[in-house]
């Protein structure tokens, strides 16, 4: 297996959309009705999971490498950018912000934490939207921590301090 190509490493952190940062621990091989199907390994810290997914099955699942360390300093830089308002409708809303956790991006991902943020200082967030927000905050952390090789504690101050415009 070692002879073949594939888009990650083993030990290499990846970014599982929705589920948070893992770490790619092998890559094996299982039989699938008579054929040979290399799987990544991820291990996600985050929830103490382990998953298995088909190789090539990755990046129709939007696994991705973490970001380097300039894209995270211009998203977290985003988040403290003025901006236009999402729709009062929740529903419209949460909608947008899930089909944007969906791609995954670490922009898309700040934005949803920087319009939830603001969204939540003028109006309390129904409850669907609150968990989303959480959700969404714990992926920006975890990947930036990683990025940006800092602790979360040092991420979460600077989250902060940028939404606050500090």
């Amino acid at each position: 297996m070692a002879d073949k190509k594939y888009p990650f490493k083993i030990k290499q952190k990846v970014v599982y959309p929705s589920q948070g940062v893992g770490v790619i621990n092998s890559i094996i091989e299982r039989d699938l009705n008579g054929e040979k199907v290399p799987y990544f390994v991820i291990y996600l810290e985050v929830t103490d999971m382990t998953i298995m997914t088909p190789v090539d099955k990755a990046e129709e699942l939007g696994i991705r490498a973490i970001v380097p360390a300039e894209d995270a300093q211009k998203a977290l830089d985003f988040i403290g950018e003025a901006f236009e308002p999402n729709p009062s409708d929740w529903k419209l809303r949460y909608q947008m912000n899930m089909d944007l956790l969906k791609k995954g991006t670490v922009m898309d991902i700040a934005s949803i934490v920087r319009s939830l943020y603001h969204r939540s200082k003028v109006k309390e967030l129904p409850i669907m939207e609150r968990k989303l927000y959480d959700s969404a905050k714990k992926l920006f952390e975890d990947e930036l921590s990683s990025a940006l090789k800092k602790t979360k504690d040092e991420i979460e101050i600077l989250i902060h301090n940028r939404l606050e415009n500090k």
